[in-house]
């Protein structure tokens, strides 16, 4: 997956929150009528799409701030909504991110052919199934950071917007080893002659 570039004020280039491109940015703002000083509202134009964000006072207002990426194209169904009310509140309120984007993660341990009651459990059940150590930490580090949100420990979420924001790339990384690179595998695999398949069959026979 490529890095993602929030939208930032004044920038000249980041991701489109309407389009999700990495493009440029035109920028105007507009005046008190009348005059020459600036009005505290500035509009930002994507170069890709051509559609608008509204700023003020150096903040996204429309459309509602939010800065970290769109979720994962095969991040499953049911974890959609809590992925996007997630990123649509977490400029406003990291914490209630971080619980909502912990919701989100144990739905999708549930999709990974675990239980999804328990996300501990889930996590140490796909361990032993063989889990890679990276995709453990991700899950463990969302697991952690969503539970402080609900139940308030060591780790101060509102003083640190990289903490909440570090949660969705997680998500994202999980998606991307779990899901999508197996699938991509298994769609390459299949297009192979099939006199070939068979004779792995016979071999793994």
């Amino acid at each position: 997956m490529s890095k993602y570039y929030p939208p930032k004020f004044r920038s000249e280039a980041f991701h489109c929150v309407h389009c999700n491109v990495y493009s440029a940015q035109r920028w105007s703002y507009l005046e008190y009528k009348g005059t020459s000083n600036h009005s505290g509202f500035d509009l930002c134009t994507c170069e890709h799409c051509g559609k608008e964000s509204f700023w003020y006072e150096k903040r996204m207002i429309v459309p509602s701030e939010a800065p970290v990426a769109l979720h994962h194209e095969d991040l499953p169904e049911n974890c959609i909504a809590d992925y996007d009310e997630a990123r649509d509140i977490v400029a406003r309120s990291p914490k209630a991110a971080a619980a909502l984007m912990r919701l989100c993660i144990q739905k999708l341990v549930a999709n990974l052919g675990e239980k999804g009651n328990n996300i501990n459990d889930d996590i140490g059940a796909l361990v032993k199934k063989g889990l890679p150590v990276q995709v453990q930490q991700a899950l463990d580090y969302c697991r952690v950071i969503g539970n402080n949100a609900v139940h308030p420990g060591e780790l101060i979420i509102d003083d640190n917007l990289n903490i909440a924001h570090s949660l969705f790339e997680m998500v994202n990384f999980i998606v991307e080893d779990r899901i999508t690179k197996p699938k991509k595998i298994a769609e390459l695999y299949n297009i192979l002659p099939e006199g070939a398949l068979k004779a792995v069959e016979k071999r793994d026979a």
